[in-house]
C-alpha cells in the first residue's frame, strides 16, 4: 500500500492466530515502525528487506502472546526500540510463559521489556513515519491504536471490520472497549482506513453505519 509519494505501508499474517504485522516505513529516509511482531520473524525481516526499509521501533498495541512471538527475533535482528503501554507490562512477563505453555509455543526466546513505555497522545516518529498514540484500553487494560495523519489507523485488537476484540480474557473490559471505540476512535474522520489486528481492512465510516457492536452501544446511550 503506498499512501503516499513517502509513506509505504505492507501487511503479513503470522502465526497460528493470523495475526496481521504491519511494516510502516518511508520511501526517502529508508526507516520503518513495525507494529504488532505477532511471530515468524524472519518473514516480518523479509518483508522490511523487501521494502528497502530498516525498523527502528516496535510498537505494540498489546500484549497477547499472539501478537508478541516475534518481537524478540525482530528487535534482536534489527536493535529496534520496543514499546508497549505501561498496563500491560504484567501481562507481557506472566502472561507470555502460561500462554507459551497453553499452546505448546517455545517459551525460551521472550520478548524483552520495554525500552519505554508509549501513553495518550505520545508520537512514535522515525524520519518521513509519524504515529500518534491513542489509549484504547478494553481488550487488555493497556490496549493501543496507532493514527498516522495519512489517514491510516492500526487498531490492533480492539476494532475489526464488523466486529470488536474479545474481552473475555483476563482484564479484558467490554464497556471500556466501547467507549474507547466510540469516543475516540470514532472520533477520527469517516475515511480513515482502519488497518485491524486480525482479518480484513476497514474503515470508521464503515464500521460507525454498519457495526452492530457500535450500533447497540450507541442505541443505549442514546436512551
Amino acid at each position: 500500500m503506498e499512501v503516499a509519494n513517502e509513506l509505504m505501508v505492507r501487511g503479513i499474517v503470522v502465526g497460528v492466530f493470523q495475526e496481521n504485522c504491519w511494516v510502516i516505513g518511508s520511501r526517502q529516509t529508508g526507516e520503518a515502525i513495525c507494529i504488532d511482531p505477532g511471530d515468524q520473524p524472519e518473514e516480518i525481516l523479509a518483508l522490511a528487506k523487501d521494502m528497502g526499509v530498516a525498523i527502528k521501533y516496535i510498537a505494540n498495541s498489546h500484549a497477547h502472546i499472539d501478537h508478541i512471538l516475534g518481537v524478540a527475533g525482530v528487535a534482536r535482528e534489527t536493535g529496534a526500540k520496543f514499546l508497549l503501554h505501561e498496563s500491560d507490562l504484567t501481562l507481557l512477563r506472566e502472561g507470555f510463559a502460561s500462554s507459551a505453555e497453553r499452546f505448546g509455543f517455545d517459551p525460551s526466546d521472550p520478548p524483552p521489556d520495554p525500552q519505554a513505555f508509549v501513553t495518550e497522545g505520545d508520537v512514535v516518529e522515525v524520519a518521513g513515519v509519524r504515529l500518534r498514540a491513542i489509549e484504547t484500553p478494553g481488550h487488555t487494560p493497556g490496549s493501543m491504536s496507532y493514527y498516522a495523519d495519512e489517514g491510516l489507523l492500526f487498531s490492533g485488537d480492539t476494532l475489526f471490520r464488523g466486529s470488536i476484540g474479545r474481552t473475555d480474557f483476563p482484564g479484558g473490559d467490554f464497556d471500556q472497549e466501547m467507549s474507547s471505540i466510540c469516543d475516540k476512535l470514532l472520533a477520527l474522520p469517516d475515511e480513515t482506513t482502519v488497518l485491524p489486528g486480525h482479518m480484513q481492512e476497514t474503515s470508521i465510516g464503515a464500521e460507525r453505519a454498519a457495526n452492530p457492536f457500535i450500533q447497540q452501544w450507541m442505541a443505549q446511550r442514546a436512551r
